[in-house]
């Protein structure tokens, strides 16, 4: 029996040959698979039963689609998770050796990247929030105040390295203290300096001073306009002549005993000693020979100052004494204005005013005007002209300035460690400080606009201050090993002699002078000393 005729088609198989168990997926020919006894002859379903259908029945066009990779909307297809894009990395760019290319984002505040381009990156990466809890997702957001589709960090690349070249290395170096943080110190250096200063941070010589009394409240050293240094050692008084190095017991007190204070006259040939018994000495220095005692205070005189013939002492009963050490009843004025012991005494160099600090935290400026015990007008010039309480502390460090006579500078003990500048025509306080430690002593520079202080606990330090910025210039730490406590400028008013209770004389350069050309003999008779030797001893 011939086979039946093949039903002309427009569009043929590719193949005949099928493979098994496959060709149910796609229709069965009932005349050709008559034989087969596993196939229930049927008719073809109609279209609409056929869409309805459970099974799925994908056409020869489909097919053809699903190989060449068309994607039918609407269809099947479309509801299946498709990536239709691959995450394709950025491009690094080169960069030169020679000429490194900048960074200019910030490596700590995080950039962010557009909304549209963040959230194809989410996308990509399965991360859309869609596909999660909705309702959690949402309580993230609104507790942590991050947008849903942008990203918290953003990750970049290292900073170039720094560059391997010497002379770059060296220019850094050179340039770095430009860019120092103001009073910065050198690594291994105890001092600091501006960048426009050099100040050595070691003493341009040392003395031995075995005996030296650790008292805040006494003053025991005094540099005199003779280049000639006096300094207390217990109940013994030494000058040391800075030209020749040569040291000289000049007073020793009674035994058990101690000296309190010493101060030179204007023109340093006579020295004023004061003892805890209240009385007052004066001696010859060239001669090293006792000229008189005035007694007549009830306790300890902690502080001398001199202007001209009146040599003023300041008592531990808060009362200051004017000595006239010209005649024989020496007392020719009392002040009185402090209720506790005066420990800061200064004349100013026109002797117009006197200035006095005190343990009762008061500074008192005087008028200088000198009359008789017990008249009226010495009666009214008793009384302070300017009476100043800011401090909190006692105040002994007082200071003059000598290039500006109306400025007073005066400075706190321990609970108050605060520089106050004073005009003392108006009375105003024109400028303040506070300093890191306790005030023990004040000297204004004679040749720059800047004042120096030192200091004790915990610091130990000597510090140098512009005016009237109040900058600190300068600062040497740990000067001594114990708390500085007195201090003299030097009549030439580069070199500072500083004194503590770690029994040691330092010299320090702080300021130099205007240069002068000078000659040979000049520069042999201002030279501070003709020994080799850096340390000397008093005794």
């Amino acid at each position: 029996m011939a086979p039946p005729p093949k039903t002309p088609s427009r569009h043929r198989s590719r193949s005949e040959t099928k493979t098994p168990l496959t060709a149910s997926m796609f229709g069965v020919n009932a005349a050709a698979d008559a034989s087969n006894p596993f196939i229930v002859p049927s008719r073809p379903s109609s279209p609409i039963k056929r869409a309805t259908s459970s099974t799925l029945q994908v056409s020869q066009t489909l097919q053809r689609q699903a190989s060449s990779g068309v994607i039918r909307k609407g269809g099947v297809e479309s509801r299946l998770d498709v990536v239709s894009r691959d995450y394709i990395p950025p491009k690094s760019e080169k960069r030169s050796r020679s000429q490194p290319s900048r960074d200019t984002r910030d490596r700590f505040i995080t950039t962010r990247d557009p909304a549209d381009e963040v959230a194809a990156t989410l996308d990509l990466m399965s991360l859309n929030p869609q596909s999660a809890s909705p309702g959690h997702t949402a309580r993230l957001a609104a507790a942590t105040g991050v947008p849903l589709n942008r990203r918290v960090l953003a990750y970049h690349e290292p900073p170039p390295a720094a560059s391997s070249d010497p002379l770059m290395a060296q220019a850094r170096e050179l340039a770095r203290p430009l860019y120092a943080r103001a009073g910065s110190a050198p690594a291994g250096s105890s001092g600091t300096t501006g960048k426009d200063r050099k100040i050595s941070t070691f003493p341009y010589k040392i003395l031995d001073a075995p005996g030296m009394i650790d008292d805040f409240y006494l003053n025991l050293i005094s540099w005199s306009s003779q280049n000639i240094v006096a300094i207390a050692l217990g109940n013994s008084a030494y000058i040391w002549k800075a030209d020749t190095g040569e040291v000289t017991l000049i007073s020793e007190g009674p035994e058990g005993s101690y000296i309190a204070s010493l101060d030179f006259s204007n023109d340093g040939q006579f020295l004023g000693v004061g003892y805890p018994s209240g009385a007052v000495e004066l001696w010859d220095v060239e001669s090293q020979s006792k000229l008189r005692t005035m007694a007549g205070h009830s306790a300890q005189v902690g502080c001398l100052s001199w202007h001209e013939h009146i040599l003023s002492s300041g008592c531990q009963d808060g009362s200051i004494w004017h000595h006239d050490v010209r005649v024989a009843r020496h007392k020719v004025m009392e002040l009185l204005g402090h209720q506790g012991e005066v420990c800061g005494l200064k004349w100013r160099s026109d002797g117009e005013l006197l200035a006095s600090g005190g343990n009762d935290n008061v500074l008192n400026v005087w008028d200088g005007r000198i009359g008789d015990v017990g008249t009226a007008s010495a009666s009214a010039r008793s009384a302070a002209r300017w009476t100043k309480r800011n401090h909190t502390a006692a105040v002994k460090a007082v200071a003059w300035c000598p290039w500006q006579p109306s400025l007073l500078a005066s400075g706190g003990g321990t609970s108050d460690a605060t520089v106050h500048i004073w005009n003392t025509t108006t009375g105003a306080r024109l400028h303040s400080l506070v300093t890191p430690a306790q005030i023990s002593s004040i000297q204004w520079s004679p040749h720059r606009k800047e004042f120096m202080t030192t200091h004790g606990y915990p610091t130990n330090s000597i510090m140098v201050h512009s005016y009237p910025s109040m900058e600190k210039v300068a600062e040497i730490r740990d000067a001594h090993d114990s708390r500085v406590l007195f201090s003299a400028l030097a009549p030439n008013g580069e070199l500072v002699c500083t004194a503590a209770g770690d029994e040691n004389l330092k010299f320090w350069k702080i300021w130099e002078a205007p240069k002068v050309k000078k000659s040979k003999e000049a520069k042999d008779s201002t030279a501070l000393g003709r020994t080799n030797s850096g340390i000397l001893s008093i005794r």
